[in-house]
């Protein structure tokens, strides 16, 4: 537990150093283009478009989505996945990719996977923007529930950083890794429940295990709670077993990452 609480401090202290690196990552990823930083909206938006006319017009055919209408459904899953997506592949590659700041730096290399997670919330606010105008448009309205929005939010951070500390590290010291994660992380795009319901796609008693398995699936549980707070469905605390399995995960994976981090982050330079 001191690991976790030595990462959990350097990121505490070195707050600013985050804020401003990541704002400098921002605008060097798309300096050399002309439409600059509206990629980061642009990009997303494409997909969604190519994900709502695959799987919301050709397989769903426009029919609602647990009495809402499918793009909503769709967006308030696909946004949060390509913001976890995003930093996790990002956050993986985000030491070994700066070997050249790693030997430099005047501060603490785990701070690195949260610059990553910082750079990638710009696309993922200016998505939100879209969702919320969206809910207007289609009469989904504000209630109560939305308030639990800030837990799963923090359900989100907890879930990126933890593994952003385990996978970066993993990363540097077997480079395979990252790309094996790539292809997990495509599975997972299916699995997350981002773009389908999986609860009635598998049908029939004697497959409900299946689905209570893919229930356990931490990006599941992010998605399906911000699914229930903008579809004013349940709360968080309804879910109970859920709930404590997933802190038991992120806990577990802070702690072996943190201590992975300390004991080969002197040797960082080595291995790359």
């Amino acid at each position: 537990m001191n690991d976790v609480k030595t990462v959990l401090i350097e990121q505490i202290k070195n707050f600013g150093t985050i804020s401003r690196i990541s704002k400098y990552e921002e605008r060097a990823t798309y300096q050399s283009h002309y439409l600059g930083l509206v990629w980061q909206f642009l990009n997303p938006a494409i997909q969604v478009g190519i994900y709502y006319i695959v799987f919301g017009i050709g397989v769903n055919r426009g029919r609602l989505m647990e009495g809402t209408p499918y793009i909503i459904w769709m967006l308030i899953g696909i946004i949060a996945w390509f913001f976890i997506n995003n930093s996790l592949l990002g956050g993986s590659n985000s030491i070994y990719s700066k070997v050249g700041m790693v030997s430099k730096m005047k501060f603490p290399v785990s701070i690195l996977p949260t610059v990553n997670m910082f750079s990638n919330f710009v696309s993922y606010r200016a998505m939100m923007g879209v969702l919320l105008i969206s809910m207007f448009v289609f009469n989904v309205n504000p209630s109560i529930y939305w308030l639990q929005y800030f837990y799963y939010f923090i359900c989100m951070i907890a879930f990126l950083f933890s593994f952003g500390i385990l996978n970066s590290t993993i990363t540097v010291l077997v480079r395979d890794y990252h790309i094996m994660l790539q292809s997990v992380l495509r599975l997972l795009f299916y699995l997350s429940g981002a773009i389908w319901n999986f609860q009635t796609l598998i049908q029939g008693e004697s497959n409900r295990w299946v689905v209570r398995v893919l229930e356990l699936n931490p990006i599941y549980y992010i998605i399906d709670g911000f699914r229930d707070s903008f579809l004013s469905k349940s709360w968080f605390w309804e879910k109970g077993s859920q709930t404590m399995f997933f802190w038991l995960v992120i806990l577990l994976v802070m702690i072996v990452g943190s201590h992975l981090h300390m004991k080969f982050r002197a040797r960082f330079i080595d291995f790359i």
